[in-house]
């Protein structure tokens, strides 16, 4: 029962976490914020929730995962995919040799396996704290999809090289030519198995549904079960369970542009994605902040009368992990930006020579979550010769202390450095809805007209025609407020501004009439709910736009 009462203070605390973030004068990132009240959760409780790697893994990132992967640009993530990789592959390693030899020479106790096997845990940003930090600071779209890109793809780098690095210290020995053939089937089979997964799942699901058809909840579920299915899948196989649930959503993605789920469904599957992401997302940095207490007992009073650390001596090598990492990705940013443009150059192409700040902002939003935390807690208890494995608490306290300093960080300094920072130029995303818009409603306006002519000569041509017309006449209007549009420039915005405004007013006078009619039970409450779901449907539409 304590443990129910625990996971429900948890979801409570991700409710009560953005009210707090929203009554403080000042910013304070959303996952600070969860993080500080898991340590308070763990402290009224007197007991945390033990955290399983294994279990953390399959129930939180999969589909998380999945989701981002589904959501992010694909134009975006195949144009620049040349920085994603370099930083997702090239920065990982680079990251592991300097962290490791710099946690060696700051703690000498340390031995350099281990030592290698933090830096690689810590190495790999994380895609969810990536976008909790970002959620609230305007960051340019081109840079927020190479962050993206890149905290997705480089959790397998980094896991490799700390599968080895702890091999390495429990066994003595390392291979690089295993290391790099382990590298490519983790990968590149975890790719393949979530791509399989995927597509399998949604040709049987469409066979099924054409043959049987389905309950309305059936096709959401089928859904959330997916990226479950390719990361158990690509861990059966040895391969990256990760790297199967990105592929999943990716691969997801193209599959829903086939059309074969409903609009309701997709209403309702959005709905709970939403609720599910936000839920994850905030009980991960709550589970973070419930284990920091024990971790930094654990460390300062270590179980069978080990030596204790000093605390000042623990926060100054932990700022000092954590100020390294930021340096060695300022480096690596620099280096291969120069690279680039030097090649850039050599082809004729044009240079976007990039300010210093877009280079920091870069370094800065290397965040790390709780990915982080849950792959150092995998660290074994003993050596093969059965002694105990050295300075396991100590990784795992600095790990911790790295997420947290990554955190504050980045949430002081990219605001500052985002502040009308300038990346090269996306197409434009106004331009390119425009000629969907334009492109669907040519194809709408077509289409009534055919079945109109097909009802031309039958008993009711009269109210046909009439039909007919009266929907047509809306979309050629929508077709030349989307031809005016074209022109761009402050009237034509001012003008959508204005009619949104319009729109909306208009939508409330409807909900509030709707709404009255209810509570006197003019209407029935069935009724009432029909038509407030039409408004709430229309009135999204206005909002997004």
């Amino acid at each position: 029962m304590d443990s129910i009462e625990v996971v429900l203070a948890m979801l409570l605390a991700v409710v009560v976490s953005g009210w707090v973030g929203r009554m403080l004068p000042f910013g304070v990132p959303l996952p600070l914020i969860q993080i500080g009240l898991g340590a308070v959760i763990s402290g009224v409780f007197r007991h945390g929730v033990a955290l399983e790697p294994d279990i953390f893994f399959l129930l939180f990132l999969p589909p998380l995962l999945f989701l981002d992967g589904w959501r992010i640009p694909k134009v975006g993530l195949f144009r620049d995919k040349g920085t994603i990789l370099e930083l997702a592959l090239g920065l990982v390693v680079f990251t592991v040799v300097g962290a490791g030899f710099l946690m060696h020479w700051l703690i000498p106790a340390l031995p350099l396996p281990v030592a290698f096997a933090l830096a690689a845990i810590v190495a790999p940003t994380d895609p969810v704290a990536v976008s909790a930090i970002t959620s609230r600071i305007p960051v340019p779209p081109r840079l927020m999809h190479i962050i993206e890109g890149e905290s997705l793809l480089n959790d397998a780098s980094g896991l490799v090289c700390f599968r080895f690095a702890v091999a390495a210290a429990v066994t003595g020995v390392f291979s690089p030519t295993r290391a790099g053939l382990t590298f490519l089937w983790v990968a590149l089979a975890g790719v393949a198995a979530g791509v399989a997964v995927t597509w399998a799942i949604s040709r049987g699901h469409a066979y099924l549904v054409r043959r049987f058809g389905e309950d309305d909840g059936m096709p959401i579920l089928v859904n959330l079960l997916t990226p479950f299915g390719a990361y158990l899948a690509a861990e059966h196989i040895g391969a990256s369970g990760i790297l199967a649930a990105v592929a999943a959503g990716v691969t997801m993605s193209y599959v829903e542009l086939g059309g074969t789920a409903t609009a309701s469904t997709r209403i309702r599957r959005n709905v709970i994605w939403d609720a599910l992401q936000f839920s994850l997302n905030g009980v991960m940095f709550v589970l973070l902040g419930e284990q920091l207490p024990d971790i930094a007992r654990g460390a300062l009073h270590p179980p069978g009368g080990g030596e204790a650390f000093d605390p000042w001596w623990l926060a100054g090598n932990a700022l000092a992990l954590s100020l390294g990492l930021i340096l060695l990705r300022f480096v690596w940013v620099w280096v291969s930006l120069r690279l680039t443009i030097l090649n850039q150059r050599r082809l004729g192409q044009q240079v976007f020579k990039p300010r210093m700040r877009l280079i920091l902002a870069t370094s800065f939003a290397g965040v790390r979550g709780a990915l982080t935390m849950a792959g150092v807690m995998t660290l074994p208890l003993t050596l093969a010769d059965g002694s105990p494995f050295p300075g396991r608490q100590l990784a795992i306290l600095l790990a911790s202390a790295v997420i947290v300093v990554s955190l504050l960080l980045a949430s002081v300094a990219l605001p500052r450095l985002l502040r009308g920072l300038e990346v090269p130029a996306e197409t434009s995303a106004e331009q390119e809805e425009d000629r969907a818009r334009r492109a669907a409603v040519e194809s709408a306006v077509e289409a009534v007209e055919r079945a109109g002519r097909e009802h031309a000569a039958g008993p009711d041509a009269e109210v046909h025609a009439n039909a007919c017309g009266t929907v047509v006449n809306l979309y050629r209007n929508r077709l030349r407020n989307i031809q005016l549009n074209d022109g761009g420039g402050p009237d034509v915005h001012a003008a959508r501004r204005a009619e949104r405004e319009y729109r909306l007013a208009a939508l409330r006078a409807e909900r509030n009439t709707i709404l009255r009619l209810g509570r006197r039970r003019e209407i029935s409450d069935e009724t009432a709910r029909k038509l407030l779901r039409e408004i709430d449907l229309v009135e999204a539409r206005y909002r997004e736009s």
